[in-house]
Order: structure tokens, then sequence, then C-alpha cells
């Protein structure tokens, strides 16, 4: 049961910030009013991506050093899961803008208007779907492995400024583009921080247990091939 203890925190506090999230009151802010409640979910996507990314990177870091075939599987796993929450942020994102940004803005009621922020979200995107791409046109394992590892370092190293520093460069109308953060508690009343934060604390345990399955699943697989192999 101890082991299983992350698992049902992730559970509870999900549960607890859906519930919050819809039910608890929140500030009646300008534009923006009831859909401030996506900030519970939107932004804990890109929180959790970043995480998922940063992992994955370690493991692929662990692997040049071990040369452990189990190491890029976790690297692997991790980058997939990664995926599929950027992908969650830019849906809920671009669902957020379409109903918050300016009606005199010519970017209104687009859910894709290529501002920065979702630009460079994307080519992130795009940066770590070409790195499962890669893996896939490599049969050999180990050489797999490498080019990979080597790959994904690039491809953190770019991450950061791509989210972080890019967006903020440069006009745009997504908020933390003037250098504020609107995920910064500083920023949040006291009841949305007190779902806010146990959001992103869920989403977080939920996709590393996510991660843990896909990584169970394709040892089994690659067991069953050598096996398949030996008989």
């Amino acid at each position: 049961m101890r082991k299983y203890w992350w698992k049902i925190l992730s559970i509870l506090l999900l549960a607890f910030a859906v519930i919050g999230g819809f039910l608890l009151p929140v500030p009646q802010l300008p534009i923006v009013h009831e859909s401030i409640r996506n900030l519970y979910f939107h932004v804990p996507m890109w929180f959790t991506m970043v995480v998922l990314f940063v992992l994955s990177v370690v493991y692929s870091i662990k692997y040049l050093r071990t040369n452990d075939l189990k190491d890029d599987l976790y690297a692997m796993c991790y980058v997939s899961v990664g995926v599929v929450f950027s992908v969650l942020g830019m849906i809920t994102g671009m669902e957020w803008a379409y109903y918050t940004w300016p009606a005199d803005s010519q970017q209104a009621n687009f859910l894709w208007t290529g501002d920065p922020k979702q630009l460079c979200s994307a080519l992130c995107m795009l940066i770590y779907m070409a790195y499962l791409v890669l893996r896939g046109s490599i049969a050999d394992f180990d050489k797999r492995a490498k080019i990979s590892a080597v790959y994904n370092i690039f491809a953190c190293a770019l991450m950061f400024p791509l989210i972080f520093i890019i967006p903020r460069m440069v006009p745009s109308l997504h908020p933390g583009s003037d250098g504020t953060n609107p995920a910064d508690p500083n920023h949040l009343d006291a009841t949305m921080r007190l779902v806010f934060w146990p959001a992103v604390l869920g989403w977080i345990l939920l996709s590393v247990w996510i991660t843990t399955l896909l990584i169970r699943i394709n040892l089994i697989a690659k067991k069953e091939i050598l096996y398949s192999d030996v008989s």
C-alpha cells in the first residue's frame, strides 16, 4: 500500500482540482470572466509537459553514461507522454484564446492566430514529435538509442527559450508577454492558489503514473519479442 500512496494522492488532488475548479469562486476579471477557471487545466498541462521532457533528458544523459537500453526506453516513454500533454496544453490554450482575446483584435475568435506564444509552443511540440519519428526510422537498437539521446538533449535545450524566453521578447496577446507570469502565486487570489497548485501536482503525478504504465507495456512487449526470437 505504501508504494501506491502517490497514485492515491494524484487521484485526490485531481478530484479536488476538478471539483474546486468548477465550484469555488473566482475573481470576476474583465474579458476572462469565468473562463479563468481554465487556468486550472491549461497551465498545469504545460507544467507537466516541461517536467516530463526534463525527466526524459535525464534518462537520455544517463543512457549515454551507462549504455543501458532501459534508460533509453524510459526517455522515450517520458517524451511520448509529454507530447500528449503538450497537445492538451495547446488545445486548452487555443480554446481559451478563442473566447477571451479582445474582440477588437485581428486575432479574436480564431483557434489558431499565429501568436508568438502559439508558434513557439507548436515548434517545441514538432521538435519532440520529430524525436519520436527519428526513433522509428532507425532499426538498430544501440544506434537509435545514442542518436535519440543526443537529439533529446538538444531538444530540451531548445524547449526553454521557446517556451519561456522568446514569447516574452515580442508583442503578444498571451499573458506573460510583458514579463509577468500569470501562473505566479502573487497574481492569484488565495482561493485560486488553493486549487491551482494541487492541480499542477496532481497532473504531474498522473503523467508519471501513465508513463510508468507505458514503460511496463514496452518492457513486456520487448520480453515477448526476445522470447519469440529464442523459440
